[in-house]
């Protein structure tokens, strides 16, 4: 039986109508290198025959009587592909714009929870002759790194080879049968019994992560601190409707900018090019805070982590992006330093800390606040936490192909929470940094203003730091 994380079940106990928990993704396709050329059912028939013995795609969720344990998997022995794979095409004239306002839509629909958590959409119409997938996963189900494993899994190196590593993929060919209500309910009296011994065992290294903070935070080698973000026109109560965009940069220019920078990393590059382009896009808007923004950067903890099940092996880091640095090079200089602290502080934590704490989680608690801080309209009235969440999910360095399809881009999108009503997520592929933009379309209509300023302040910063 394959019981939910805590920080898995976190992710169904925090949705509601308007905070949709499924990580999304913009898959673009060449689909003139498919063998025998495009043909819809060809490719769902193939589509079909790759997910049928990969667990993710065919579980679905059967809940605890009473809520007294989280869920558990079980084998869905309806699955219908048809369920899950639905063929649209974009209006005319089928550009970026189209495809990005269609793939907002479906963002803002919930996965249906009777049946195994994802959809992919393929949807075609597109002026250049190309095909494109909207795929949609529980994040119950999938974090950043095993989300993009999962599409790997149905991805090959040459138009017409297997599959990549589909032997690799958790719980391949493996049946979940349903256990009994009696089972679950034995199940979970047994889990709640041994909480309290649990939660002992966590207090002394809590105690021990929140003394460290503290003398951290005096030195001033300490990670950003949460609720000290200045407020913008996105930290608000969100609603269900999304608006996505979406970019390409050049991979070997951030590498480029990295490696004229002492000290910096590929994702100090990436922060300091959100953060710029955010600066230019708040600046725009006269709506610039004086104080730098605040980002929330997930940090997969998938090597470090001893914990066996749950499919969320995440933490997650507090990243200032020097919005109020007007100089490129200035920024991630100082950026670079501050995320070396960061990354210090972090790593001082326990990595299965999260996923600890979160076995505590109790899903009326979780729906009750959820509801509270949308009735209430709490975001907009409570410190702001952080501005958004920024994820720099590292993507294959060599050219993929889905059912044949060569991939020409490959745009994450995560979530958007009340308080924080956009996400940017960053996946480098074969020589390209694709960048995804969602937000909260009341909150943030004008995503695509957002996204036009990376290539912009990409230009700058290769002037600032490499003269160019």
């Amino acid at each position: 039986m394959d019981r939910l994380s805590g920080l898995d079940a976190s992710f169904l106990y925090l949705e509601s109508g308007a905070q949709l928990m499924h990580v999304c993704g913009v898959i673009a396709l060449d689909p003139a290198t498919i063998p025998g050329g495009y043909d819809f059912t060809r490719f769902k028939q193939e589509l079909s025959s790759r997910v049928s013995g990969i667990a993710m795609f065919n579980r679905k969720l059967k809940l605890v009587p009473g809520g007294i344990d989280f869920p558990v998997w079980v084998t869905d022995e309806e699955f219908d592909i048809d369920r899950h794979v639905h063929r649209l095409a974009t209006p005319a004239p089928g550009g970026d714009r189209e495809l990005a306002e269609l793939a907002g839509h479906l963002a803002g629909i919930p996965l249906d929870r009777s049946r195994p958590l994802w959809e992919m959409h393929v949807i075609e119409g597109l002026a250049n002759g190309k095909i494109a997938i909207f795929s949609k996963m529980h994040h119950a189900s999938v974090d950043g790194v095993s989300g993009s494993n999962m599409i790997s899994y149905l991805c090959s190196l040459e138009p017409d080879a297997p599959p990549l590593d589909v032997g690799t993929a958790p719980g391949v060919n493996e049946h979940q049968r349903p256990p009994s209500d009696l089972e679950l309910v034995g199940r979970g009296v047994l889990a709640t019994a041994t909480k309290p011994w649990q939660l002992a065992k966590l207090v002394a290294p809590t105690a021990r992560t929140l003394v460290e903070s503290v003398t951290r935070a005096r030195q001033g080698t300490a990670m950003a601190a949460p609720m000290t973000a200045p407020r913008t026109s996105f930290n608000g109560t969100i609603s269900g409707r999304r608006s996505i965009a979406f970019t390409d940069v050049s991979l070997d220019d951030i590498k480029a900018i990295k490696k004229a920078v002492p000290g910096a990393t590929v994702n100090d590059v990436v922060l300091a090019l959100s953060g710029g382009a955010l600066r230019r896009y708040l600046q725009h808007r006269d709506e610039l805070p004086e104080t730098s923004l605040l980002a929330s950067v997930p940090v997969s903890v998938r090597e470090e982590s001893k914990r066996t099940g749950g499919r969320n092996k995440v933490s997650s880091i507090f990243c200032r992006l020097g919005t109020d640095v007007e100089d490129p090079l200035e920024r991630i200089t100082a950026m670079s330093v501050d995320n070396a602290n960061a990354k210090d502080h972090h790593q001082a934590v326990p990595a299965d800390t999260l996923q600890e704490w979160a076995e505590f989680a109790a899903p009326r608690t979780f729906g009750l606040a959820v509801r509270m801080v949308s009735d209430l309209r709490l975001a907009e009235k409570a410190p702001v936490i952080h501005n958004l969440v920024i994820s720099n999910v590292p993507g294959p360095p060599v050219p993929l192909y889905f059912v044949g399809s060569r991939i020409d881009g490959l745009y994450p999108l995560g979530p958007v929470f009340h308080g924080a009503g956009l996400n940017i997520t960053v996946m480098s592929n074969n020589g390209q940094m694709h960048i995804g933009a969602i937000a909260c379309s009341e909150l943030m209509p004008g995503v695509w203003d957002l996204i036009d300023q990376f290539p912009i302040e990409l230009e700058a910063m290769k002037s600032a730091v490499l003269g160019d």
